[in-house]
């Protein structure tokens, strides 16, 4: 991609909306020449890639620092701040990804299914790539590298557009890109930064740019996400917030349940896949309640319960209704002691975003009931909602979470920025 000299806020909307329609017509042609690139000029583009953004470290951080001192200065929150945060070892993890992409199998060209018909017909179902994909994002700038490797790997062509928080830092990334994408003869507008904070400009790409965009995938907060399903004119990977749960069942190991529930919570709290809500079964609260709180206390976790969670801790603040329904991205809980399985099941499908949700529990009809029951894209027994990823999953990285039901479900990784056709292989029938 190449740098475009333009001003932050472009003077005008006729400005703008030559910008973006050039963008996509751009991206459009990127795309059909991606469609047919084999998979080892992309694995080669994708090492490059990765070299480069390593060669360019000193770069990015720079611009991550003046990144993270703006949103300092403007008042952002901690888990803002932890989003956007760069060192060299998360510049590293970046270019690794990257790498762990290049080395996965290519997900265009796959045989699906194959059959014959009566007629002699035979028909194959072949895995083909979406076309352009149009990525929304906010605070993190690594989603610069991951969206753009993981459509590069699926033959598709990328628009990102970055938050203003993260515009630096995204910027000195999809230059590394350009420079890596350049080195192996595939279009430099594969990837391409939309190189304005104008908030117009995913109003734009939310009409679908005349035709150019296939898919939209927004990545960010709730009132992203909103917007983006109630404006745009193409097909959605929603990913809501995550309000995910741990619950505590009957049979849980307390070892095993203080274990899992700390790194649900608080390895890092700023992601989606942190836990959120605590849930505690009224079967096991007098030996597993007070030992819980106390040990997210003890770890700087703030706790909102309800009548029960307050009475084990003084320290333990009242949870109103809006909490059960709060995405905190901090090191704050709610948490609540539900009477049975069937209650915890109700509690999180009133109040959850079906996204990461674990129970804990030696009973493994229970847990077959969880799992099988509660309607999340990720659904955990006896581990950690933090495996929420991409890269946890074996997909090398992820665009995001997608919390809808249709085409991509979970983490949104090479196969499901793929799409298939059917090929129809005849001798001369004809249909009567």
């Amino acid at each position: 991609m190449p740098v475009l000299n333009l001003k932050s806020d472009l003077a005008d909307a006729d400005d703008l909306d030559t910008l973006m329609a050039g963008i996509g017509r751009r991206a459009r042609a990127a795309g059909r020449a991606m469609a047919l690139a084999p998979a080892q000029t992309k694995d080669l583009a994708l090492r490059a890639i990765a070299e480069q953004i390593r060669a360019s470290a000193a770069t990015i951080l720079r611009e991550n620092a003046r990144d993270v001192s703006a949103a300092q200065a403007a008042g952002q929150t901690k888990a803002i701040i932890d989003r956007l945060t760069l060192d060299e070892g998360r510049v590293a993890a970046i270019a690794e990804a990257v790498e762990k992409v290049a080395s996965l199998p290519d997900p265009v060209g796959r045989q699906l299914a194959a059959f014959e018909r009566p007629n002699g017909l035979l028909i194959e179902r072949i895995s083909v790539p979406l076309g352009v994909v149009g990525v929304i994002f906010e605070s993190r700038p690594n989603v610069t590298a991951d969206a753009g490797a993981l459509c590069l790997k699926a033959g598709n062509a990328a628009i990102l557009r970055a938050g203003s928080d993260s515009h630096r830092t995204a910027t000195a990334i999809a230059a590394a890109m350009s420079e890596g994408l350049a080195r192996t003869g595939l279009p430099a507008d594969a990837i391409q930064l939309v190189p304005t904070r104008d908030r117009a400009a995913v109003g734009l790409m939310l009409t679908g740019l005349g035709g150019c965009v296939d898919v939209i995938v927004p990545r960010g907060g709730r009132s992203l996400v909103e917007r983006v399903q109630a404006e745009a004119k193409v097909p959605v990977f929603a990913h809501l917030d995550g309000i995910c749960h741990v619950y505590i069942a009957e049979g849980a190991d307390l070892g095993m349940a203080r274990t899992v529930l700390l790194n649900s919570k608080m390895r890092r709290t700023g992601i989606c896949g942190a836990a959120e809500t605590l849930l505690v079964d009224a079967a096991v609260a007098k030996t597993h309640l007070k030992p819980l709180v106390e040990a997210l206390l003890e770890s700087g976790c703030a706790v909102r319960g309800d009548a029960a969670t307050q009475g084990v801790d003084p320290r333990v603040t009242p949870a109103d209704e809006a909490d059960w329904r709060t995405e905190y991205l901090d090191a704050i809980i709610s948490a609540k002691v539900v009477d049975g399985l069937d209650a915890a099941i109700a509690h999180i499908e009133a109040n959850g975003s079906h996204h990461t949700d674990a129970i804990i529990t030696d009973d493994t009809e229970a847990a077959a009931r969880f799992l099988n029951e509660v309607d999340s894209a990720i659904v955990t027994h006896n581990a950690s909602t933090q495996f929420a990823d991409g890269g946890e999953f074996g997909f090398g990285a992820e665009i995001g979470i997608a919390t809808g039901r249709m085409h991509a479900r979970g983490p949104v990784g090479v196969e499901q920025l793929t799409t298939f056709k059917y090929r129809v292989h005849g001798s001369g029938q004809t249909r009567p």
